[in-house]
């Protein structure tokens, strides 16, 4: 991850990510897409397993449009690490603060055999720009387990965020090249 010292500060109402935490990991990329499809494919949760394969299921636990206080189940593989085995990740995360089309913030603990993260608390910011829309995202963890190791575990939540941001532009991306051939014929 690069510094973060002179970069700005990613927060959803103005809350960040933990302050204290040790493992954070922070990412951006450009979307060549509407603002629409990113805000769509980004909080509807349970469809996340159909545009990035390390997302195996999504649940929501509430119903309605994501919103605060909105709590969703999704699980993950994780590979083995010098320090955890293989096993797959089952998060709940609880949206804290939610503004439409511009960011959301969650939190909340994962847990698979032999691993656990006591909480991980994760901002997105969505930004209109020439080009397309610029996603920022940023992602502490805290646990004694995760912090046994931090250089690892900042290293495999990096994997994540970057997998993530790739997989959203790439679905953002391809719907909207879709939506653009249909509108023309």
């Amino acid at each position: 991850m690069a510094s973060t010292a002179n970069q700005p500060v990613i927060t959803c109402d103005g809350q960040g990510v933990d302050p204290t935490a040790q493992i954070r990991y922070r990412a951006e990329t450009l979307i060549n897409a509407s603002l629409h499809t990113v805000w769509h494919l980004q909080t509807d949760v349970e469809n996340w397993p159909s545009w990035q394969a390390p997302v195996t299921t999504a649940t929501r636990l509430d119903d309605g449009a994501l919103r605060a206080g909105s709590a969703f189940r999704w699980t993950t593989p994780v590979p083995e690490t010098p320090m955890t085995p293989a096993t797959t990740l089952t998060i709940t995360s609880t949206v804290a603060h939610l503004t439409p089309y511009r960011c959301i913030r969650w939190a909340g603990p994962g847990t698979g055999d032999g691993l656990h993260i006591d909480n991980g608390v994760h901002v997105w910011t969505f930004t209109e720009v020439p080009g397309g829309v610029l996603v920022r995202t940023e992602e502490t963890w805290t646990g004694a387990q995760v912090e046994a190791d931090v250089a690892t575990s900042t290293t495999y939540l990096g994997y994540g965020l970057e997998a993530w941001l790739a997989d959203l532009r790439t679905a953002a991306e391809e719907a909207d090249a879709e939506r653009n051939t249909q509108t023309r014929r």
